[in-house]
């Protein structure tokens, strides 16, 4: 079990459902009434998300390995390197699970007819050792690296499933369904950065003693909260533009979105502005995963809303 608490099994089970619901619930439901061409079979697919999720594993060990310090202050009663779990296991398992990682990336590519896709397995994984060990302590650089990474988890399905079946026939139709998956990896590129700046507040103390330069340190932590406040305003505004933009006609999808989304996303905004203590930026951050899961339960919809359009 410390293990999986170490490998965050929560998070990645969360990003094996969305990988899971794009491919499920988005693209396969249109292969014959849209024309959509998918490449991957069900046993490809899943090598696809193992290789997400292994990378990914090997990302949250590492930025633990990194983090001991600041967490025996932010909260000393989760850290696991050193603990429960040797930091001399915790680096096998980072070589572990980014060997698996890279290797299944390189058989994926090759599978494809892209050969090229390897190198994002390469850099992702390159791009969250950076991460944990010198472009966190950067003024919001590693915040919007990590923001990022997390959107390329959803783009790689349409990079791996879409792209490679483009031809001249149905090349609008491709590239209609890889925009759909763009404009959601947006939406996560804008909620996990929003998490990310709220995660800052709430770890200000760690953070300090380790020598990072967080929005809170840097700016102090009542202009942090104001410019946090503001941003989360952004990921609002693009929900409100999507389903004004392609819902509007749907009423109950209407109606998802305004219970399930927006109105969470405005409470959030609301509670931000009044939080002052560790314990409210806390359960903001909690709230911003829950949102970003009611967000891409929203593609099971897509099958009524492009159906019946």
């Amino acid at each position: 079990m410390n293990i999986l608490n170490l490998i965050r099994w929560k998070n990645l089970g969360m990003m094996a459902l969305m990988q899971y619901l794009i491919k499920y619930a988005m693209l396969v439901p249109f292969v014959v009434p849209y024309g959509v061409d998918i490449t991957l079979n069900g046993f490809g697919f899943s090598l696809l998300v193992l290789a997400t999720l292994s990378i990914a594993a090997a990302g949250y060990i590492i930025n633990d390995i990194y983090d001991v310090e600041t967490d025996l202050v932010n909260k000393p009663d989760k850290v696991i390197v050193g603990k429960s779990v040797s930091e001399k296991t915790a680096y096998t398992l980072f070589i572990v699970f980014n060997v698996i990682g890279v290797l299944i990336g390189f058989y994926l590519s090759h599978l494809v007819g892209r050969s090229g896709f390897f190198a994002l397995f390469v850099i992702i994984s390159g791009l969250l050792y950076i991460y944990a060990s010198y472009l966190k302590r950067l003024l919001l650089v590693g915040n919007i690296v990590i923001s990022i990474l997390v959107a390329m988890s959803l783009l790689l399905v349409g990079l791996f499933e879409l792209l490679p079946a483009v031809t001249v026939q149905n090349q609008e139709t491709q590239l209609t369904f890889f925009k759909i998956i763009f404009d959601y990896a947006v939406f996560a590129f804008s909620l996990n950065l929003l998490r990310e700046m709220i995660k800052d507040i709430e770890d200000i103390d760690g953070d300090y003693k380790s020598g990072m330069n967080t929005l809170p340190i840097a700016l102090g932590r009542d202009r942090a909260s104001k410019i946090t406040f503001v941003f989360a305003i952004v990921p609002l505004l693009i929900v409100i533009h999507y389903v004004i933009t392609y819902m509007y006609s749907q009423l109950y999808v209407v109606i998802y979105f305004l219970a399930l989304v927006i109105a969470p996303l405005i409470f959030l905004i609301i509670k931000l502005y009044m939080a002052k203590t560790k314990k409210d930026f806390t359960f903001l951050s909690s709230l911003v995963k829950l949102i970003m899961l009611f967000g891409m339960l929203s593609l099971v919809l897509y099958k009524f809303v492009l159906l019946e359009s």
